[in-house]
């Protein structure tokens, strides 16, 4: 897990870090990165990484604004579908105003409790993620890392990937955002078996392809999008489909 503290009181920030630290010494789980933030702008522009292991603990009320948190959770969850957003608040009150935003929170734990009472709490939230995450068996993830970034999405999310606009840059393309890094697609063919060389620009999902034309040389997906195939790469693809199909 990687967890970032979005907290503007001292006193809270050193609270919540410590209390994690205790939880990893603990040996109730692991974490590899554990950043803390007191100013929004500098906690957005320091996420380089996307996915279910991304764990943000966010305070609402930040330097008198109300309902920062709120928006400050908002932009996070338009940038990442699957980050969990957890808010470590005195606001209790803001849960029901919480779903306006579409957030999808996995949790409110209130700060007034005593710090006995709240180390449970985060320990028993932290605990469930981080078991969501290890459930997730390796060959039903993707994770690829570069030195600006670290992409984890799930296998059953992803259509397929192309070659980007920009130079030295992929597409991927999921049922959920449409995200760029840089890496070669050469690079990810060996990633995940179930991940398919159609043609030199695409590099396809075999579990989610909804249809393939081998009159019109293409790929359909159920999002509406489609990839070309190359002609001599079609008697292999349809052969690695049927495996797949019948797993």
């Amino acid at each position: 897990m990687n967890i970032y503290i979005l907290e503007d009181d001292l006193m809270q920030q050193t609270r919540i870090s410590d209390i994690i630290r205790e939880l990893v010494s603990e040996g109730t789980f692991s974490v590899r990165k554990l950043e803390v933030f007191s100013k929004p702008h500098k906690l957005l522009s320091s996420i380089n990484e996307k996915g279910n292991h991304q764990v943000f603990l966010l305070d609402i009320d930040i330097d008198g604004e109300r309902k920062k948190g709120l928006e400050v959770a908002s932009e996070i969850r338009q940038q990442d579908a699957n980050a969990v957003i957890i808010f470590v608040t005195t606001h209790s009150e803001f849960a029901p105003i919480s779903f306006k935003y579409k957030v999808s929170a996995l949790d409110f734990i209130d700060k007034t409790v005593s710090n006995a009472e709240f180390k449970q709490q985060l320990k028993q939230t932290l605990t469930f993620v981080n078991q969501k995450v290890g459930d997730v068996d390796d060959d039903e993830i993707f994770v690829f890392e570069t030195a600006q970034s670290r992409i984890q999405v799930l296998m059953r999310d992803i259509y397929y990937f192309a070659t980007a606009v920009t130079p030295h840059k992929v597409m991927l393309i999921t049922k959920t955002e449409r995200l760029e890094f840089y890496a070669n697609l050469g690079d990810i063919t060996s990633v995940n078996k179930k991940l398919f060389s159609c043609h030199r620009s695409f590099l396809v999902n075999l579990d989610n392809i909804s249809r393939i034309d081998k009159t019109q040389l293409m790929i359909y997906f159920e999002n509406g999008d489609s990839c070309p195939v190359s002609r001599l790469k079609m008697k292999a693809l349809l052969k690695k489909w049927s495996e797949v199909k019948e797993h």
